[in-house]
């Protein structure tokens, strides 16, 4: 019987990782890249992407633990270029590495507490200067006098900088605003210090702009959405095959695929993030080692978080949902826009790992925003449901296993019985009459919502536009065809009409199931479905 490789699942220290015999895939060429140069650099990754490991990764190396580096691409790459400079290699440097994700900020003093435990820690090293009574101030004293003692240019490691900031956005926003006021004047001693400092490398969910807390800091180089490094977190699709091959045959074996079927349900699932137009498309590394863990396809990484500031964000932006599958554009500056307010709710969206690059419309420099894969899919849509209904949190899969077994059987008069409910507890106040188009917008995304969360189970095809079916349901032996008539825009009749005069029905013929057309009509009075009527045609 073979043993099971060891899988980095939480792993975040490159020490532990490599001295424990954990599989690694060799990311040191990125490593070696960065370390050319003494710029300082930040990095946006989504969470649980392998930040905080390649962040662990340059402590080791700027500590001179070359023994951690044995058999890797950067053990070969320093010590041929310390002989090419007549230099020692693996010369070690003071590090000072600063970690925020230790700490839950619920209150100023969250925040204050990390600081100051470590400046003291390093103060204990580099002693202590009581005229330095500010965080910043002692920041930078530090600095200076590290590079004294040492005689070595000092190496500033930051790790999910921005964690105070998003735990407090759209919840409190005066502490969130303190926040960035504290970190602004902390970030900026990077830059007065510019003389002692070798390397700096600081990594988040959320990218900088020039109004946010890295505004003093305009030597920050941002590597987020640079072609060189859009491989450096993640798992690539080749990495993936070279380094992978006995856990995906397990996989495959579990769930009863071949080879091929489980790498292509691995790519539908976990693949597709990508973080330059011309870059390889990124597995999500947290995900695909849960999955090779447990021999299962399950939400992994949508489950350990969830952004509900973001989804009630877009709907007080009245935001067209259906956009969010493939359809968002924004610009590069829109991209790198820090502060997530219900207006623009996008660009957080793509920085935190919900959306990805799609395509890039080079001659009118836009970015297409989608989401990377069907965990993401479903995971951010089953927490849409509840914001647009009277769903419970939590219990949207419970829903939407009932609606997906009335299709089963066959019950559309169940199935719709479901849906009216559904619209019905929409609340009918948000807008007033006036603005209609905006209510019926959220009857749309419910009815949107509840066809697309389907999708995991059976085969569904939802359509916005004039001359298709509203949505389309298919099943082992029936193709169910859906047109919706919204506020006076026709009857359950018009509708099945519809669906029968544009040939919805044609192209579906040939398999020889069941065709169920239903058309139905919305009732503005009532505020949900007012009747349904059914045409079933036997293949």
């Amino acid at each position: 019987m073979n043993t099971p490789r060891k899988l980095p699942i939480g792993v975040q220290s490159f020490e532990k990782l490599r001295r424990a015999g954990y599989l690694y895939i060799d990311k040191t060429s990125f490593l070696w890249q960065l370390v050319q140069v003494s710029s300082p650099y930040f990095l946006s990754r989504p969470r649980r992407f392998g930040k905080s490991l390649f962040l662990s990764t340059l402590a080791a190396y700027f500590r001179g633990q070359k023994e951690l580096f044995k058999g890797l691409y950067l053990e070969k790459a320093e010590e041929e270029q310390a002989a090419q400079e007549n230099r020692t290699p693996w010369q070690a440097y003071p590090v000072l590495y600063l970690d925020f994700n230790t700490e839950n900020y619920n209150d100023e003093k969250s925040m204050h507490t990390i600081l100051h435990t470590h400046l003291v820690q390093w103060e204990k090293q580099y002693e202590t200067d009581t005229s330095e009574q500010t965080f910043s101030s002692r920041f930078k004293g530090i600095i200076r006098r590290a590079y004294q003692q040492t005689g070595k240019q000092v190496v500033i490691l930051v790790d999910e900088y921005d964690k105070p900031l998003l735990q407090t956005m759209g919840v409190n926003e005066e502490l969130n605003e303190h926040y960035r006021n504290t970190l602004k004047a902390f970030y900026s001693v990077i830059k007065t210090c510019d003389q002692y400092i070798r390397f700096a490398f600081l990594t988040g969910v959320t990218k900088f702009s020039k109004i946010s807390i890295f505004s003093d800091l305009n030597n920050l180089k941002d590597i987020s959405l640079h072609e060189s490094y859009a491989g450096m977190c993640g798992i690539t699709q080749k990495e993936l095959e070279t380094n992978f091959q006995p856990e995906i045959q397990a996989l495959a074996e579990k769930q009863k695929l071949d080879y091929a079927q489980a790498l292509a349900a691995l790519k539908q699932w976990y693949d597709g993030y990508l973080f330059h137009p011309a870059g390889e498309g990124m597995y999500n590394p947290y995900s695909i080692l849960n999955a090779f863990d447990d021999k299962e396809l399950k939400s992994y990484w949508f489950g350990t978080g969830t952004p509900t500031f973001l989804v009630n964000f877009l709907k007080e932006a009245h935001y067209y949902i259906p956009d969010l599958d493939g359809n968002v554009e924004l610009d590069e500056e829109g991209l790198q826009t820090y502060r997530a307010v219900a207006q623009d709710a996008l660009p957080i969206l793509f920085q935190a790992g919900y959306l990805t690059i799609k395509e890039y419309i080079g001659d009118l420099k836009l970015y297409r925003l989608g989401f990377p894969n069907n965990e993401v899919r479903y995971g951010f849509l089953r927490n849409l449901l509840p914001v647009y209904s009277d769903v419970p949190f939590g219990q949207t899969g419970v829903w939407v296993g009932r609606f997906i077994q009335d299709i089963r059987k066959g019950n559309v008069d169940e199935f719709m019985g479901r849906m009216q409910a559904i619209i019905a507890s929409i609340p009918y106040d948000d807008f007033p009459k006036a603005k209609l188009k905006l209510r019926e917008q959220n009857y749309q995304a419910a009815v949107y919502l509840v066809f697309e969360l389907m999708g995991q189970f059976v085969q569904t095809e939802v359509h916005c536009s004039t001359g298709r079916a509203d949505a389309v349901v298919i099943t082992a032996d029936s193709v169910y065809i859906f047109e919706f008539k919204l506020s006076g825009n026709g009857s359950a009749e018009d509708a099945l009409n519809q669906i029968q005069k544009n040939h919805y029905a044609e192209r579906y013929k040939a398999d020889g199931k069941k065709i169920v057309l239903i058309g139905s009509s919305f009732d503005e009075e009532t505020r949900t479905i007012k009747d349904w009527k059914t045409e079933v045609w036997e293949g």
